[in-house]
């Protein structure tokens, strides 16, 4: 279950909410557009300004941008703070950690400059990206991947778990076949090729001399096609067993914060609360 932020139940901090947290209104999808672009050229900065050549050529314009986008997502990051009721479970949350670091590196190399090595943290902005998700024309399609994910996630487990019996067993063998004189110096090592030939990369530091050990190697990289193909028939099929056929929304329960209920949806599917009218104003806007 979601930690669950607490939207407010009236007055501006309701309204922001709705505009920083969810998409179905026009400012809220506009405000999403407008954050992700923003994300987007940040990130391209601090790619740009890594260049030597163009932070020589471009240094004061590309720290001026710097910046700016900085005092933005700072000035972000204290408005969300503010909108909601619970704001240390937003402050602890995966993207309220995601939404601090990103801003962090330039202050802290501000007042600190000894801690100016951390300033490619500011990369991690990227992550905030995945906000895209929470856009209406998205959602539904994130909602389907997320479930087929966490519908399959105790298949993943156990075929985890199989590969790595099957790799300690692989690797154990080709050290009892191959030896220390051929560079198979220890169980671990040997594991270690076990993997590497599993997944058909064969980086070729260490190799088999023998016929046994390559006669081995030919049966585990056959073995390694079948084992990569695997996991894609897992979530395949779980996606296939979890298309929604009804349209979902981000719009979220006030009294419980759960997401994603149907657009003529009357109470929540969680907490069975009624739901505040569902408000999509101008869904063809940007």
């Amino acid at each position: 279950m979601r930690e669950y932020l607490g939207k407010p139940e009236t007055g501006w901090r309701q309204r922001w909410y709705t505009i920083i947290f969810e998409a179905d209104t026009r400012a809220g999808r506009q405000f999403d557009v407008a954050l992700l672009l923003a994300i987007v050229a940040s990130v391209l900065v601090v790619m740009f300004d890594s260049v030597p050549k163009y932070h020589a050529l471009f240094g004061t314009p590309l720290t001026v941008l710097e910046w700016g986008f900085t005092l933005l997502f700072t000035a972000e990051y204290i408005m969300r703070v503010v909108v909601v009721r619970r704001p240390l479970r937003y402050v602890f949350s995966f993207f309220g950690i995601i939404d601090f670091l990103s801003i962090m590196p330039t202050w802290l190399a501000f007042f600190a400059p000894e801690f100016a090595f951390l300033i490619d943290v500011r990369l991690l902005r990227l992550l905030r990206a995945f906000r895209i998700l929470k856009l209406t024309m998205y959602f539904e399609e994130s909602q389907i991947l997320y479930r087929a994910l966490a519908n399959s996630r105790r298949k993943i487990l156990v075929f985890l778990g199989t590969v790595f019996i099957i790799t300690v067993i692989l690797g154990t063998i080709m050290y009892v076949v191959e030896g220390p004189e051929h560079g198979f110096t220890s169980i671990p090592l040997s594991m270690y090729w076990a993997v590497v030939t599993l997944t058909t990369t064969g980086f070729g530091d260490i190799v088999p001399r023998t016929p046994a050990g390559q006669f081995i190697t030919s049966l585990t990289i056959l073995l390694g096609y079948g084992i990569i193909a695997f996991p894609t028939g897992i979530v395949g099929a779980e996606l296939a067993a979890t298309i929604i056929r009804r349209p979902l929304t981000t719009r979220t329960c006030t009294h419980c914060l759960t997401e994603g209920h149907e657009p003529d949806a009357n109470f929540c599917k969680h907490c069975g609360k009624v739901l505040p009218p569902y408000q999509a104003d101008d869904r063809g806007g940007g």
